[in-house]
């Protein structure tokens, strides 16, 4: 009997514990939250981001996809290391290319937000800005979500070359933390537009968290362009 009660107490700490492990890692919300923020259940519809978003000033001088004069802006906050931006770059991003970007419906904006306990995310951060010196900052950011940026600065290098970078001059620009600052601005932004996880995104001032399936972004854009 005693050992009965000992196993079916063991059980339940065990599932509490793995539970909250899930709730720090934003684990099947669809993002990756911020450390000291609680994990947010991604949203089924865009609800508005923070009062008086500016779309022209948060476009910043960040990469761009598509027509510069497109109706729609979508802005993406991600994070190189974090697994639902991958989901949504492997599994959405190319629609939202196929049938928006290359229509000259959407232009899309990659924006840095690096979180704090994913080791390699700032540095992978700095590799796509420092690609984009040499206007190659779309390869570095797919080569990242591609390859993974568990390998760190010799891996970022790496995939410099492999992309016919000058590696001098990347390495130079990555070594000396160039775009450290820049990559810090992003988070500000972010965080000042309501962005508390990774992915999100900001869509003609409605917020979007999360790696939300096609169809809500799909929803989205038609209700920016109506």
């Amino acid at each position: 009997m005693w050992g009965t009660v000992i196993s079916v107490v063991l059980l339940l700490v065990i599932s509490f514990q793995l539970n909250t492990l899930n709730d720090r890692l934003g684990t099947g919300s669809g993002q990756v939250a911020l450390k000291a923020a609680p994990t947010q259940q991604a949203p089924s519809a865009p609800s508005p981001a923070a009062p008086n978003v500016d779309m022209e000033a948060l476009v910043d001088d960040d990469a761009v996809k598509g027509d510069p004069d497109a109706p729609v802006t979508i802005v993406e906050f991600g994070d190189f290391e974090c697994q639902f931006c991958d989901k949504f770059y492997s599994q959405t991003l190319d629609r939202i290319q196929t049938e928006y970007i290359d229509t000259g419906k959407v232009k899309f904006v990659y924006r840095d937000f690096p979180l704090s306990f994913h080791p390699n995310a700032q540095k992978a951060a700095e590799a796509a800005e420092c690609a984009g010196d040499q206007d190659k900052f779309w390869e570095m950011h797919d080569k990242l979500f591609d390859e993974g940026a568990a390998g760190g600065v010799t891996s970022f290098k790496s995939f410099a070359s492999d992309l016919g970078l000058d590696t001098g001059d990347f390495n130079d620009c990555l070594d000396s933390d160039t775009h450290a600052a820049e990559v810090q601005k992003d988070m500000r932004d972010g965080s000042a537009a309501g962005i508390r996880g990774t992915p999100g995104f900001i869509i003609n001032g409605e917020l979007l968290s999360g790696a939300q399936p096609f169809a809500a972004f799909q929803a989205a854009i038609e209700k920016a362009l109506n």
